[in-house]
């Protein structure tokens, strides 16, 4: 198991220029993204980035949450339930009533199954790579996790605390 710290992620420019994303862990092949876990602030209505050939999926962790719209998408973006939409499709974010919302996101190849995001509670079984997100403390697999840190296995564990867990078939 490999565990990532809070105070270890690195934070870069939206690719729209519009905020900032905490990068918590990605992978490469040949300079291509295969995928990308990262969190990011909502703080006004506006444009989301575009990534083509990119599938996203987008979890708010805080705040009250707020609305995705664009060409075929209309998606309300509540906390804690996990949201799945083309990257290459325009879309912005309205009804943030200027209330911030803070969300998870990842990202993965088109050509990848799509991965599934959800909040466990016990044993979860191997399959893919799995990516446990720390809502608040909480173990995985007997390691203590702070809020924020992220583990990443390819082994079944078990979770004690509140996680966003993410099974990424790469």
């Amino acid at each position: 198991m490999r565990v990532l710290r809070a105070g270890d992620y690195r934070q870069m420019p939206w690719a729209n220029g519009k905020g900032v994303t905490v990068e918590l862990a990605k992978a490469e092949k040949g300079g291509a993204l295969l995928w990308r876990l990262s969190m990011a602030t909502v703080a006004e209505d506006g444009p989301f980035s575009v990534f083509p050939a990119i599938e996203r999926n987008l979890t708010v962790l805080d705040g009250p949450g707020f609305r995705l719209v664009g060409a075929g998408v209309d998606l309300d973006c509540l906390p804690l339930r996990p949201v799945a939409f083309a990257g290459d499709v325009p879309v912005r974010a309205t009804g943030t009533g200027g209330q911030v919302s803070t969300d998870f996101n990842v990202m993965t190849a088109r050509h990848l199954p799509k991965p599934q995001a959800w909040l466990p509670q016990g044993a979860v079984a191997a399959g893919g790579l799995l990516a446990f997100f720390a809502l608040g403390a909480a173990q995985v697999g007997g390691v203590a996790l702070a809020r924020h840190d992220l583990a990443l296995t390819e082994g079944a564990a078990d979770v004690a605390g509140a996680v966003l867990a993410v099974r990424l078939f790469v």
